[in-house]
C-alpha cells in the first residue's frame, strides 16, 4: 500500500453517539486485470463520470500490476460502466504504482503522479508527474511531463493541485535535499513542455503524504506526517511566495501526541479555518479531527474537534485511524474515513467506517456513524481516501480491499444514500 500504509499502522477508531441508516452500493468490485486496491479518491468531469487511478492491477509487468487509471460513467438505467482509461507498464517511459488521485483542469486533461517508474535513477524509478488528454473519436492519450531525480522528491503519493495558470503543485515524502521529502512545482512552458521546480526541501522528520490547498493570498498549506518542535509527531505548514521565486516556510502547529500524531492527509480550508486528520494519538489514542484558526495576531491555534479510540486495544464501533482528508457538505457537517474500526470482521481492528461530525453550537462537535463496512458482506473494506459529494448529498469514494464476489478481494468504490435520499 505504499509508504503511507506502511508507517500508518491500523489503529482504530471513535466514539460514537449515534447510528444514521444510510444505504451503501458498491458501483464496481475490482478484478486486478482492471485494478487493484485502490488508495486514491474519485473525482467527477462535468458529465458525471468518476475517475480514479489503483496502484496494482493491470499490466503485470509489474509485481502485483503496475496501476490503472479508471473511469466510471453512469447507465440511463441505473449501474455504471467502467472503462479502464490507462495501464501503467514497467518502463523507463512511463511511472508504475500511481497512488494518488487525480485532477482535472479546465480543458479536461486529467493529471497525476506515480510513485515509481520512470526515467530517474532511484531503484525501480523514482516516480512520474503524468498527463492524460482525451482524444478525438476516444480513448485518452498519456505523456509523462516529470521523472522524478530523487533529488527533487520521489515517491509522490498524493494528489496534484492546479493554480489559476495551470501549474502543478505536489508533495514527495522522501527525496529532496535532506532526504525528507519536496513540495514542488511543474510550470507549463511556452514551447509546451513543462519545468520542474523545487519550492521546499523538508529537513526533519517524515516529509508531507498529503496534498496542497491554496489560499486566496497564493499562500500553500499542507502536513508533514513527522517532524515538529519537540516530539516529531508532525506539523501542519504554510509556503508563502516571496520575491525572486523564493517560498518560505512557515510551521503553524506541531502536533504533541494528546492533540493527535501523523496527520497523513492534507488539510482544507473553510471560511479562513483549516481542518484536518491524524492517524493515531490524541485522547484515546485513534487519532483526531482537527482545526486551526489564525488569530488576530496572525498566530495559528489548534482545537481538537474529535478523537477517536484505538481499536487494537478494544471495540471502536466508530472508527479508528483516519488516514483520508476531510469534506464539508453545503450545511457544514465534516465527513471523512477511518481505515480501521467498525464492523470487527477484518482481523478484529475493523472494517473502516464513514463518519460525520456535526457542529453542536458553542464550538462542539457531534461525532455520527454513517456506515460500517462489513468483510463478510461482499462489501469493501479499508476505506483509505477521502470522499466526495454530489449535489444530491451522495458520498463516493474507494476500498483498498473486498468487493462484490468470493473471487473479488480487490477493492471497490461505492456510494453512500443518506437515509434522507433512500
Amino acid at each position: 500500500m505504499g509508504l503511507k500504509a506502511l508507517f500508518a499502522i491500523l489503529i482504530v477508531t471513535v466514539l460514537v453517539t449515534s447510528s444514521w441508516a444510510a444505504t451503501e452500493t458498491v458501483l464496481l468490485s475490482f478484478n486486478n486485470r482492471d485494478g487493484a486496491y485502490p488508495d486514491g479518491a474519485v473525482i467527477f468531469d462535468a458529465a458525471g463520470n468518476l475517475y480514479s487511478t489503483t496502484p496494482y492491477g493491470g499490466d503485470e509487468s509489474c509485481t502485483g500490476g503496475c496501476g490503472t487509471v479508471f473511469e466510471l460513467s453512469p447507465k440511463p438505467g441505473g449501474g455504471w460502466t467502467e472503462t479502464v482509461v490507462h495501464r501503467f507498464t514497467n518502463s523507463a517511459k512511463d511511472g508504475h504504482y500511481p497512488y494518488a488521485g487525480l485532477v482535472f483542469d479546465p480543458a479536461g486533461n486529467l493529471y497525476g503522479t506515480t510513485g515509481f517508474g520512470g526515467s530517474g535513477p532511484c531503484k525501480g524509478g523514482c516516480g512520474t508527474v503524468f498527463e492524460l488528454t482525451p482524444k478525438t473519436g476516444g480513448g485518452w492519450t498519456e505523456n509523462v511531463l516529470h521523472s522524478f531525480t530523487g533529488k527533487d522528491g520521489r515517491f509522490a503519493e498524493a494528489a496534484l493541485i492546479l493554480d489559476t495558470s495551470g501549474d502543478l503543485y505536489g508533495t514527495t515524502p522522501v527525496g529532496g535535499a535532506y532526504g525528507y521529502g519536496t513540495v514542488f512545482e511543474l510550470m507549463r512552458k511556452s514551447d509546451g513542455g513543462w519545468a520542474a521546480k523545487v519550492l521546499h526541501n523538508f529537513k526533519g522528520g517524515y516529509g508531507s503524504y498529503g496534498s496542497l490547498v491554496f489560499d486566496n493570498a497564493g499562500n500553500l498549506y499542507g502536513t508533514t506526517g513527522g517532524g515538529g518542535a519537540g516530539y516529531n509527531y508532525g506539523t501542519v505548514f504554510e509556503l508563502s511566495p516571496e520575491a525572486g521565486g523564493v517560498w518560505k516556510e512557515t510551521v503553524l502547529h506541531s502536533f504533541n501526541g494528546n492533540d493527535g500524531q501523523e496527520p497523513f492527509a492534507g488539510v482544507i480550508f473553510k471560511k479562513g479555518a483549516l481542518y484536518g486528520t491524524t492517524l493515531s494519538g490524541g485522547t484515546y489514542g485513534g487519532g483526531t479531527v482537527f482545526e486551526l484558526v489564525r488569530k488576530a495576531d496572525g498566530r495559528w491555534t489548534e482545537k481538537v474537534l474529535y478523537s477517536f479510540c484505538a481499536s487494537f486495544f478494544q471495540s471502536c464501533p466508530g472508527g479508528s485511524g483516519p488516514q483520508a482528508g476531510l469534506i464539508f457538505d453545503a450545511t457544514g457537517n465534516l465527513y471523512g474515513t477511518t481505515a480501521s474500526g467498525g464492523s470487527t470482521n477484518c482481523a478484529e481492528v475493523g472494517c473502516g467506517v464513514v463518519f460525520e461530525l456535526i457542529p453542536t453550537g458553542g464550538g462542539g462537535w457531534m461525532e455520527k456513524l454513517v456506515y460500517s463496512f462489513d468483510a463478510n458482506s461482499n462489501d469493501g473494506f479499508i476505506p483509505g481516501a477521502s470522499l466526495i459529494i454530489d449535489t444530491a448529498g451522495n458520498l463516493y469514494g474507494t476500498t483498498r480491499d473486498g468487493g462484490v464476489g468470493s473471487q473479488h478481494s480487490y477493492g471497490t468504490v461505492f456510494e453512500i444514500t443518506p437515509a434522507s435520499l433512500s
